[in-house]
């Protein structure tokens, strides 16, 4: 986020191996994004998306995220973090609850999720995101939005991407060294898909593949 408008700003930070960049975002009023600012510079701190020296990647930070303050003509004081590298693991999990009051509401789309979650994470790994895939009422498969729908019994398939913690916990180092808050950790290739892929090409089926300069993401 940033001061100025803050309730309608958004700022994206990329660390990379061969450059870090800030891109800073105004969500308009029919609730698009449109990019106002971007500062970068090179990354000399990272070996294959992982912080190997601190002080070089907290001066990329800084001078990336200053120079995204001038093009935007704002005070950046937190960002959203990207996050990569040969220490990301995901795995595929199943959560099953009973539906409260014969109908699905987000309460229990929440629990269900949360079900799903509990899985056995190694203490080594931080959960990133969890990913709902498909939702099952009552055995009905194939349910994408079951909101409203009517049932006993909701299961949820997901998929959990998880971090090293260490990795995790540097970047966020790196961050909070700079004066700036991480509203979240974000997977940098999962960010890409957002920004490239549309809802037809996903339904169908895609691989994107995200070549950095030290590490290659699918």
């Amino acid at each position: 986020m940033a001061k100025k408008h803050e309730e309608k700003i958004i700022v994206g930070l990329d660390i990379g191996t061969s450059k870090v960049m800030a891109v800073v975002g105004n969500i308009n009023n029919d609730g698009e994004l449109e990019i106002i600012g971007i500062g970068q510079h090179i990354s000399r701190g990272l070996r294959k998306g992982v912080v190997a020296d601190i002080e070089s990647t907290v001066h990329s930070i800084q001078c990336a995220v200053e120079e995204a303050e001038l093009t935007a003509d704002c005070q950046i004081n937190s960002v959203f973090a990207g996050i990569a590298g040969s220490h990301i693991r995901s795995m595929n999990s199943h959560g099953v609850v009973a539906i409260r009051d014969r109908e699905v509401g987000h309460d229990d789309v929440e629990r269900v999720i949360e079900a799903a979650r509990a899985q056995a994470i190694p203490d080594d790994q931080r959960v990133l995101h969890i990913l709902p895939q498909d939702f099952i009422i009552d055995g009905q498969e194939g349910v994408r939005e079951p909101i409203a729908m009517s049932g006993v019994r909701l299961e949820a398939k997901v998929h959990i991407v998880t971090a090293a913690l260490s990795a995790a916990q540097n970047i966020d180092k790196c961050v909070r060294r700079c004066g700036l808050a991480v509203d979240d950790l974000i997977l940098e290739q999962l960010a890409s898909s957002y920004a490239v892929l549309d809802d037809d090409e996903k339904d169908l089926g895609v691989c994107l593949v995200d070549i950095g300069g030290g590490t290659t993401d699918i």
